[in-house]
């Protein structure tokens, strides 16, 4: 969903649930989700966002400013980092005591592959039984330029930063990765079957255009 704030167009995504109350959370990549009660209409969203519509330009502006601010990575206890869309003090995530700067670089990223296999993997289970087809394999690996890819032999490849990005983010390049088993090519058949399953997926390629780059070590 696109909601206009501040003259911008803000993209909003809405996860219904059996919940009481409409609440507001802004990751700190920079995703906008709005958690409401089952069969909340448009318009109750639409209202409940712009009543807040200060304070959520307010948080996009300083991810925005952080985003585009040189920074040195802090490789200590505290030292934040994301792991699915959250900030995770490196304590968190790795062992920290006894080890060397380059020595806990080296584990982080270590950590992120792992979890990375780990989520994709789980992710892959559900969406192949969605859309009836079976990857010959799935490797993570290093890339500066892509997400995901898949082969003409069906094996896929998906990017270890990913562990970094929220899951519904991780979703989306499974997904699409998993489409490529029946359209390689981009498509209209092939977007048609990324929306079958997840109709907001634009959304979810605006994140990684936008914010994509912040998602590194």
């Amino acid at each position: 969903m696109k909601i206009e704030l501040g003259q911008q167009q803000i993209e909003i995504h809405v996860e219904y649930g059996p919940r009481k109350k409409l609440s507001i959370h802004i990751h700190p990549s920079g995703l906008v989700t709005v958690k409401a009660p089952n069969y909340t209409s448009d318009d109750v969203v639409i209202h409940t966002v712009r009543q807040h519509e200060n304070k959520i330009l307010k948080q996009l502006q300083a991810i925005e400013a952080a985003r585009t601010s040189p920074k040195v990575r802090e490789y200590e206890e505290e030292g934040k980092f994301l792991h699915l869309g959250q900030y995770c003090s490196l304590h968190e995530l790795i062992e920290t005591k006894g080890r060397t700067e380059e020595e806990l670089q080296n584990d982080l990223k270590k950590f992120y592959f792992a979890s990375c296999k780990k989520v994709v993997g789980e992710r892959i289970k559900i969406y192949q039984k969605l859309l009836k087809v079976t990857p010959k394999s799935f490797i993570i690996e290093e890339s500066r330029t892509k997400w995901g890819s898949c082969s003409s032999a069906k094996h896929l490849t998906f990017n270890y930063r990913l562990a970094m990005a929220p899951i519904e983010v991780i979703d989306y390049v499974v997904i699409h990765e998993l489409c490529h088993l029946l359209h390689m090519n981009h498509d209209r058949s092939f977007w048609r079957l990324v929306g079958s399953v997840m109709k907001d997926y634009k959304e979810k390629e605006a994140f990684l255009a936008r914010y994509g780059h912040a998602l590194t070590l």
